[in-house]
Order: C-alpha cells, then structure tokens, then sequence
C-alpha cells in the first residue's frame, strides 16, 4: 500500500517523493512519514473507504492546523490539504514535519514542573485566539451537556470493565454541571503524549481529530487525567506520566480547584 501512496502522492505533488514510511506506534490514524526532493513532511489519510466526517475528515484537522500555525502557535503548518481522492482514493493532507522529541525522552531529562508550565502556557496562547481564527469558527460550540452525551456514547461501546460504574459517575456529572466560560478552542485531547518537545518547551501539538469549540477546561482536565493517572504503578500512561500534581496545574493555569472538581 505504501508503494500506491508514494506513487499517488508523487504525481499530486509533480516531484519527486523517495520514501512513505508508516509513523510508528503512539501515533494515531494513517500517518506517514515523507521524504521527498522538497524536504521532509508528514502526510495523513482518512480511512480507506471512511464517510469523511468526525476523526476522519483530516480536511478539517488541516483547516485548524493551518489556522493555529498562521497566528504563531506551535502547530506542524500545512502544505496541501487535498480534497479530491487522489492519493490511494482519498483525500488528504501534507504538513511539515517538525522536529522534537516525544514526552517519554522529555520526561527523563526534563524538569517535570518546566514541561507542564510550558504546556500550560500553550495551552493559554491557544484558548486566547479569537474563534473566528481557529479554522473552525464557523461552527456552533459544544456545550458540556452534549460533551458527556458524547462521553456516554463512547462508554457504551467501551469494554464492561472499563465503565463499570460510567453510568454512576454520568448521573453525578449531570447534576453538577457547573456554570459555563466563554468558548474557546478545545483540542479534546490535551496531554503529553500529543506534543512534541525541545528541552522543556512545546514545539508541537499534534492529532487535532476531535476538536471543537467548546468549553477551555476541558483540556486542563486532561492534564490532570495524566497525573491521576500516575498514581497507578505499573499501569500504562500514553499521556506522559510526569511527576506534576493537579495542584500545581491548578496553580499554573491560575485556577479554583472547586471549579475544576467537575472537570
């Protein structure tokens, strides 16, 4: 298959294209590395056969890249988002491949407070951008009501003893649902693992599959998943299991940790 996608990608781009290269685990979706006389690149692809909406429609994840890496943030920019079929039958997108490091090298020779007050601070440059210049400020915001109608259809399709008790936890979320901020660009998947480094700093924020407008603490929670989830000795962390408490997120974001409980 990668032989058809060179091919493909070579003739859209009427140069020469040396090697595609699956990315390897840790990375989602079909996500391919590029070498090509021009340079070096990362190339994405829907799903072979995919209805090309949701995680799938990388023509929208390219619109938002492209948006965020124009107002200055540590976003890979976009060559070409391609809407016709044209590699391997599908659209797709080419972005610049940036250099960094993934947070499980960071985290053993970075300070752990440093990597997370600079994902902090990224996070803070992002929800400052005015909608209207996400890529996507067209759309309507989500609201958390529809945020754990989401959820609970996710939990649904989950394995049982992942979501023994989701329903308990859903019906304590839905009474407590706290007053809501103005919407901001969410990422929906804000952690470690989806950034790439140089020293402590955030050069990248990668996989922009499920973002939305919606509501920015959000994305503060799933740092703090990360560092729940770092209590648990032996269990996997894609997230980045560095040592930085909730409480000092907290601090770093400049937060209430009532306000936060929710999230």
């Amino acid at each position: 298959m990668t032989e058809q996608i060179r091919e493909d990608l070579e003739k859209a781009l009427g140069r020469a294209v040396r090697s595609v290269k699956p990315i390897p685990e840790g990375h989602s979706g079909f996500t391919y590395f590029v070498s090509a006389a021009s340079g070096e690149y990362v190339l994405r692809l829907p799903p072979p056969g995919a209805r090309i909406a949701g995680t799938a429609d990388v023509m929208r994840q390219g619109r938002i890249m492209s948006a965020l890496h124009d107002a200055g943030l540590p976003v890979p920019g976009v060559e070409i988002i391609e809407y016709e079929p044209i590699v391997d039958g599908r659209p797709f997108i080419l972005m610049q491949r940036t250099e960094g490091t993934r947070i499980e090298e960071t985290g053993r020779r970075e300070r752990p407070v440093e990597i997370a007050t600079s994902a902090i601070e990224v996070l803070k440059r992002l929800q400052g951008l005015p909608v209207s210049k996400t890529g996507i400020g067209d759309e309507d915001p989500v609201p958390l009501t529809a945020e754990m109608m989401r959820w609970g259809m996710l939990m649904q399709r989950s394995p049982h003893e992942l979501t023994t008790r989701a329903g308990e936890l859903g019906g304590l979320l839905a009474a407590q649902v706290p007053a809501e901020r103005s919407p901001t660009l969410v990422h929906g998947d804000y952690h470690y693992g989806n950034m790439l480094f140089r020293g402590a700093e955030v050069v990248a924020i990668l996989d922009w599959e499920i973002a939305e407008i919606g509501q920015p603490l959000l994305d503060l929670g799933c740092l703090c998943i990360v560092a729940i989830r770092r209590q648990y000795q032996g269990a996997p962390n894609p997230g980045g299991a560095i040592d930085v408490s909730m409480e000092q997120l907290y601090d770093l974001y400049g937060v209430d940790a009532e306000e936060m409980r929710w999230y």
